[in-house]
C-alpha cells in the first residue's frame, strides 16, 4: 500500500530540506503556533476532513499481526477509533479489501489474510461490521477503502484460496511488476469488483467509499503489462493503448458513481490519488511540477476528468511532499488542485505524509515538527480546501516527533464534523 515503493519522487522519495527562502515564498515562516494563529484569525471552519488511513494491507496499521485472536483484533481496532477521537479527527478510512479478499463476509471474495494469517478463515467475528458501528458511536464517519485491481502480492495464483475468482478466472489476471493485477480491460472484470465493493456498501452503514491511487500499476522498468489480447478486442476505437486503457479506468469511476447513487441512500464516493496529474512540461495545463510519476500517463487515471464531470464527492490527492521540494512543491500542488476543484462542489481533501515526519531515513524538512502543521497553515488560505487525511493510523497514534500534535494543538481545538 501506500509508503511501499521507492521512488525518485514519492512516498519514500529522497526529498530536499524546507529552505527559508521557500517557506518565505509561501509565506510561512515564523513559529508553527503563530502561523495557526494567523489562520485562526480567518476563523475557524464549522465543518473539515479531519480523517486517517488505517491501513490492512500487510497488517501495515492493523491488525498489529495476522492471526491475533478475534478479541485481540477487536481491541486494536477499537484503540485506533479511540485513538481518532482524542487526536479531535473525525473520519477513518478502513481498509476493507485489501488484495482481492475482505473484511466482512461476502459472498465474492475469501475472508482477508491480514486477520488470521490464512485467507479465507473466517474470523470469528464481522470486522467490517463492528467498526462501522463503533465508528458511528464514538462520531466517526467510517470510509470504507477499496483497491479494485490488486490480487496479490506475488504472481502465482496457486497461492491463493481455492475458489478465489482469480482461479476460478485464470483469463481476468495478469502478473506484473511481481504482483497479481486483475485486467481494468476486461468489462466482465470491471463488472466483478464493483459487485464486490458494492456488496459492503448495501449491508452497511458505510459514509462512503473510497479508492487509493492504484488504477494500472505503477510502472516498472524492463517489464511489459500484457493486455494486448484485450486491447485488440475492445480498443479499435481508441487512437492509442494508453487512451484505451484511460478509458477503461474512467468507466469504472463512473459506472461506481452510477451504481453508488443507485444504493438508496446518501454515501460519497471519493479517492485518493498520486498527488500529480501531469507535470507542465507535459501538459501545460499541470502543475509546476516534475515529478517521476504522472496518473495521467502513467496510472491511465485521468484525475482531473473525474472532479470536472461530477462522477466523485471529494479528492483527496497525496501531497506527500514538503513545502519548497523542488520537483514537486507542496505548496504548489495544493494551489493547482485548489483550482481544479473550484466551482465544481467537489471537495479537496489533502493527503498529508504524515507517516514521514520524524522518520530519520528522511530529510531536514521532516524531521521539524512544525512542517506538517505549517501544511495546514497554507491549506487554509485555499477556499477549495475542505480538510486533510493522514497516513497513517500507527503515526497518529505513536506520533514519532510530535507533528500530529503540534497539528491538534495549533489546528483542532474542538472537535467539529465532517463535510457533507
Amino acid at each position: 500500500m501506500r509508503g511501499d515503493k521507492v521512488r525518485p519522487i514519492g512516498r519514500r522519495g529522497f526529498v530536499a530540506g524546507t529552505t527559508g527562502a521557500a517557506l518565505a515564498a509561501a509565506g510561512l515562516t515564523g513559529s508553527a503556533p503563530a502561523a495557526a494563529a494567523s489562520a485562526a484569525g480567518r476563523g475557524l471552519r464549522r465543518r473539515e476532513f479531519r480523517g486517517m488511513w488505517l491501513a490492512t494491507v500487510a497488517n501495515r496499521d492493523w491488525p498489529s499481526r495476522a492471526g491475533l485472536t478475534a478479541e485481540e483484533q477487536r481491541a486494536e481496532l477499537l484503540a485506533h477509533l479511540d485513538t481518532a477521537v482524542a487526536r479531535r479527527l473525525n473520519a477513518v478510512v478502513l481498509q476493507v479489501r485489501p488484495t482481492a479478499d475482505a473484511l466482512w463476509p461476502s459472498p465474492y471474495e475469501p475472508w482477508a489474510q491480514c486477520l488470521t494469517g490464512v485467507q479465507g478463515r473466517d474470523p470469528g467475528w464481522d470486522p467490517l461490521g463492528t467498526a462501522v458501528a463503533e465508528a458511528h458511536d464514538r462520531g466517526l464517519e467510517l470510509h470504507a477503502w477499496f483497491n479494485p485491481y490488486r490480487v496479490a502480492h506475488h504472481t502465482d495464483p496457486t497461492r491463493l484460496v481455492a475458489g478465489h475468482p482469480a482461479r476460478l478466472h485464470p483469463e481476468w489476471v495478469l502478473p506484473y511488476g511481481g504482483k497479481l493485477y486483475y485486467n481494468p480491460g476486461l468489462p466482465e472484470v470491471r463488472r466483478f469488483v464493483q459487485d464486490a465493493m458494492l456488496d459492503a456498501v448495501r449491508r452497511y452503514d458505510v459514509d462512503a467509499v473510497h479508492w487509493d491511487d492504484y488504477f494500472y500499476p505503477y510502472p516498472v522498468a524492463g517489464q511489459v503489462f500484457d493486455d494486448d489480447a484485450a486491447y485488440a478486442e475492445y480498443g479499435a476505437d481508441f487512437p492509442d493503448k494508453a487512451a484505451w486503457r484511460r478509458n477503461n479506468t474512467d468507466l469504472l469511476v463512473s459506472e461506481t458513481a452510477a451504481r453508488i447513487k443507485g444504493i438508496g441512500r446518501h454515501v460519497d464516493f471519493g479517492v485518493s490519488p498520486f498527488g500529480v496529474w501531469r507535470n507542465a512540461a507535459t501538459d501545460p495545463e499541470g502543475s509546476d511540477t516534475s515529478a517521476g510519476v504522472q496518473t495521467y500517463d502513467d496510472l491511465h487515471a485521468d484525475t482531473r476528468k473525474w472532479v470536472r464531470e461530477g462522477w466523485i464527492d471529494y479528492i483527496a490527492p497525496q501531497l506527500y511532499w514538503n513545502i519548497g521540494f523542488a520537483a514537486a512543491d507542496y505548496a504548489k500542488l495544493l494551489s493547482w488542485w485548489d483550482e481544479v476543484v473550484r466551482d465544481t462542489g467537489v471537495g479537496l481533501y489533502v493527503g498529508e505524509a504524515l507517516y514521514k515526519c520524524g522518520d530519520p531515513a528522511q530529510p531536514a524538512a521532516w524531521q521539524d515538527p512544525a512542517e506538517l502543521s505549517r501544511h495546514l497553515t497554507l491549506a487554509a488560505r485555499h477556499p477549495g480546501v475542505r480538510g486533510h487525511c493522514f497516513f497513517s493510523a500507527k503515526e497518529v497514534g505513536t506520533d514519532r516527533n510530535g507533528a500530529m500534535a503540534a497539528v491538534v494543538a495549533d489546528h483542532y481545538p474542538t472537535r467539529v464534523r465532517p463535510p457533507r
